[in-house]
């Protein structure tokens, strides 16, 4: 069962329920995949909402292997989801919701302007 709090999700692939989380170390290989510099890149190429079939099956793929799951990107490819490409897309944007969530807000709190960038 998905723990919110750690950033999982839950999600049927294949008939199959999975776990997956996109842990450091799955960042790190999307950062990598995607060719961004660092975490605010990723995040910020994430909020453009335009993703290709491959960068929804690198998602999901780093989200399976974050869990603990062993399947290569390859296999992922392979996989079925009953809600077809809504159903991928899904997965992906509740993956990414869980793992930055609200993430620019709370950086904006907890550095609020002072007097002078008013």
């Amino acid at each position: 069962m998905a723990n919110g709090k750690r950033g999982e999700i839950d999600a049927t692939i294949d008939g199959k329920r999975y776990t997956l989380c996109l842990t450091l170390g799955a960042l790190a290989e999307l950062e990598s995949g995607f060719g961004a510099s660092d975490l605010i890149a990723l995040a910020s190429r994430f909020e453009e909402r335009r993703l290709s079939a491959r960068d929804i099956l690198r998602i999901i793929g780093c989200g399976l292997r974050g869990a603990g799951n062993d399947i290569a990107d390859e296999d992922v490819a392979r996989m079925k989801v009953s809600e077809g490409l809504a159903g991928y897309v899904r997965i992906a944007a509740d993956l990414l919701a869980a793992t930055f969530g609200d993430a620019p807000e709370r950086c904006a709190d907890a550095n609020p302007p002072t007097p002078q960038d008013a």
